[in-house]
């Protein structure tokens, strides 16, 4: 049965290989579908189907509808999950619990902050909102918690369920442990409010970190005053404008965009101040002990051993980085001979262009966004058994006409998953890169595999009537390790699984809890980091990389100039990396008892280079601290382990389809089913000691491999 279904859908999807065939060009049907600017025509008689083909979301006021959908099916589950005896079944009850919550939560988390229609934005930041109110209350219940506690507590049981039903159940129990469920009544409830509070916090200081701040064009000079963007009298500064030649309007950018706004200094010390309350009513010595419990580190005393092991072997080469931009700023601008943090992205950029010749304009042209999706295609294939094929959306399944929609297939197992590519800049979108988790996969009750959607945003230029989208190397760059992140979400999809060198194999479940980026939070970067391994290596360059009008290929000397020019001011931007974990660990730590802006000033001291800046407060806009919080560490530790899974499985051969298999079915299916130290071979108690963590950290610190 499952054999005929997987053959007719590797059949259905061969078909839509068809699709872009029509299209005058050379290339392949996803290249072209990513190259060519999308004109589709109105369609008046088809019925709506609703934001990612879910019915309810034809409008604004369908979040409501499926809001209330989900609520009642969860009262269902959790009068199930507290009445039936214990068993496997407890578990998966509980997982269908949380998809049935993840499903609105998930979707409505993305549209709030990407749909281009105001009011979508507005009903979906209401549901986010009610959703995670009862989330935190499900957390808290006494008599659910008890269901899963007859089970962890039964011996005979527990020895019953396979090891991935026996980690979710554990997970589920965290959950609780970490919510308070120990506490009595009244702190219950406290708990719970403080966690709705901060779910409030959490979304006025994420959408007050990306505003614009203005200023009265009055106060610029007049020939900087083209640079921004004007709005009546006054100039509106959105970013640090950090690429520009003409050091004062960088000057005007970090002093005017890093201005301190009051209210969201409130709001970010509010925040912290909460987020330690609740940490400490449920038990621990500080949010970041709660909020690291779960993780490869397991401690903050653990992370800023790390943190200050890495920056001790960063300090010196950090310094001659910074001597070498102070002597290129004197070169350029003898009048004005200090190094300021604004300074610092694009002095270290005209470092690397003069050393290398490495101007992004001359390597743009070969690295269009259908050469790289099809370089992507390609690379998925080869090493995995993975297509990408391009699907028309049905009417009202996507926010903006220009997202295109990507089946993820198997050559043998079929359909695996969606990705969404929301990649073109519009207004009001945010400019970060990013993945989004719509919906998990999971084999459902009947049968069926429910199928994982993510969403990929980027912000790249639009496509012209006569040229393609073009990327930067860096661009390029941060498509491969946002689609890291998309593969880990699609690769979870295997009846049998094998556990790591152990080859114990047995019937998988599937739970939508374990999708692949809801793992440890240290460890869901590594797939995503590992891929810019993959995008700086000539022998996967080599196989997309062409001149869009002339097919040329891109020549093996500029990708070994690309990739030698990032050991240049890498220490500096490492170092930088390590200031901004380190302020993190101190916000999430025991209180100091100081602004966040004098934290910041002392850390910058101690942890960067340069100097900080009066009357600046960066921390307002460091996003992070709201999905990261405590857990900014990762993008340094997971660049440590993808550089160890480099060497050890790809380094030789980046196509090696034995080692992807491998590296598939031992790291990428199991999502947050395994402690993810047991995933990396030999490395279980890598981070149990200084030596240790002290391999770790010259890991981190090594620049790019190149072949």
């Amino acid at each position: 049965m499952m054999t005929s279904k997987r053959l007719l859908s590797i059949l259905k999807h061969s078909k839509l290989k068809t699709i872009y065939r029509s299209v005058t060009t050379s290339w392949s049907p996803v290249g072209a579908a990513f190259n060519a600017r999308q004109h589709r025509k109105p369609d008046l008689l088809s019925k709506n189907g609703g934001l990612f083909g879910v019915p309810e979301l034809s409008s604004p006021a369908g979040f409501e509808v499926a809001q209330d959908k989900a609520l009642k099916e969860t009262v269902r589950l959790v009068d199930e999950a507290c009445t039936g005896p214990p068993g496997a079944q407890t578990v998966q009850t509980f997982d269908r619990l949380s998809d049935s919550l993840c499903r609105v939560a998930d979707l409505a988390d993305f549209v709030k902050v990407a749909h281009p229609d105001p009011a979508f934005r507005e009903a979906a930041e209401k549901t986010c909102i009610k959703i995670g109110t009862v989330v935190e209350k499900l957390n808290t219940n006494v008599d659910l918690c008890k269901s899963l506690k007859d089970l962890l507590d039964n011996k005979e049981v527990l020895s019953s369920l396979d090891p991935e039903t026996r980690r979710v159940a554990e997970l589920f129990m965290f959950d609780f442990e970490i919510s308070g469920i120990h506490l009595d009544k009244e702190k219950r409830k406290k708990a719970v409010n403080l966690n709705v509070n901060l779910l409030d916090l959490n979304n006025e200081f994420l959408m007050g970190s990306h505003l614009p701040n203005k200023i009265d064009e009055r106060a610029l000079p007049d020939h900087i005053r083209h640079c921004f963007s004007i709005d009546g009298n006054y100039i509106q500064i959105a970013g640090l404008h950090a690429d520009s030649p003409d050091d004062l309007v960088r000057e005007a950018a970090y002093k005017i965009f890093l201005y301190p706004n009051p209210e969201l200094l409130r709001c970010l010390e509010e925040l912290l101040a909460c987020r330690n309350e609740l940490a400490k009513l449920v038990g621990y010595e500080s949010y970041a002990h709660r909020a690291l419990k779960g993780t490869m580190a397991k401690t903050p005393e653990t992370v800023m051993e790390f943190l200050e092991l890495l920056s001790e072997k960063l300090f010196d080469r950090a310094g001659k980085d910074f001597d070498m931009m102070k002597d290129m700023k004197l070169k350029l601008n003898p009048r004005n001979k200090e190094l300021m943090p604004w300074d610092h992205p694009y002095y270290s950029g005209v470092l690397r262009a003069e050393r290398y010749n490495i101007e992004p304009s001359l390597y743009s042209p070969f690295f269009s966004l259908g050469a790289c999706m099809e370089g992507l295609n390609t690379l998925f294939s080869q090493l995995l058994g993975v297509s990408f094929q391009a699907e028309q959306p049905e009417k009202g399944e996507i926010w903006c006409e220009d997202v295109r929609k990507l089946a993820v297939v198997h050559e043998s197992e079929g359909l695996l998953g969606y990705i969404y590519c929301d990649f073109f800049h519009r207004p009001d979108k945010p400019h970060q890169d990013c993945h989004f988790t719509i919906r998990g996969g999971r084999l459902g009750e009947d049968g069926q595999y429910q199928l994982p959607v993510v969403v990929l945003m980027l912000s790249l230029p639009h496509p012209t009537k006569n040229t393609p989208t073009l990327l930067t190397p860096g661009m390029m760059e941060n498509l491969f390790h946002e689609m890291g992140h998309a593969m880990h979400s699609m690769a979870q999809r295997q009846e049998n699984c094998q556990y790591i060198f152990d080859v114990v194999c047995y019937e998988n479940y599937l739970f939508q809890i374990l999708l692949g980026t809801r793992c440890s939070t240290d460890f869901a970067e590594v797939p995503s980091i590992l891929m810019e391994y993959f995008a700086s290596d000539y022998r996967v360059v080599n196989q997309f990389a062409r001149h869009y009008q002339t097919g040329q290929p891109l020549p093996k000397s500029m990708v070994s100039r690309l990739c030698e020019s990032k050991k240049v001011c890498g220490a500096a931007d490492m170092q930088l990396q390590v200031f901004y974990a380190v302020l993190d660990q101190i916000y999430h730590g025991k209180p100091l008892n100081q602004s966040t802006t004098e934290i910041l000033k002392a850390t910058q001291e101690k942890f960067y280079g340069l100097p900080y800046v009066p009357n600046t407060a960066w921390q307002l806009r460091f996003s992070h601290l709201i999905g990261y919080g405590a857990k900014y560490y990762s993008y340094l530790m997971s660049r440590a382990v993808a550089s160890m899974l480099w060497k050890q499985c790809f380094q030789k051969d980046p196509f090696d389809r034995e080692m992807g298999e491998r590296y598939r079915r031992e790291m990428l299916a199991h999502g947050g089913a395994k402690e993810p130290m047991l995933m990396v071979k030999g490395k279980q108690s890598i981070l149990s000691s200084a030596n240790g963590l002290g391999i770790i950290a010259s890991r981190a610190g090594v620049s790019h491999h190149c072949i």
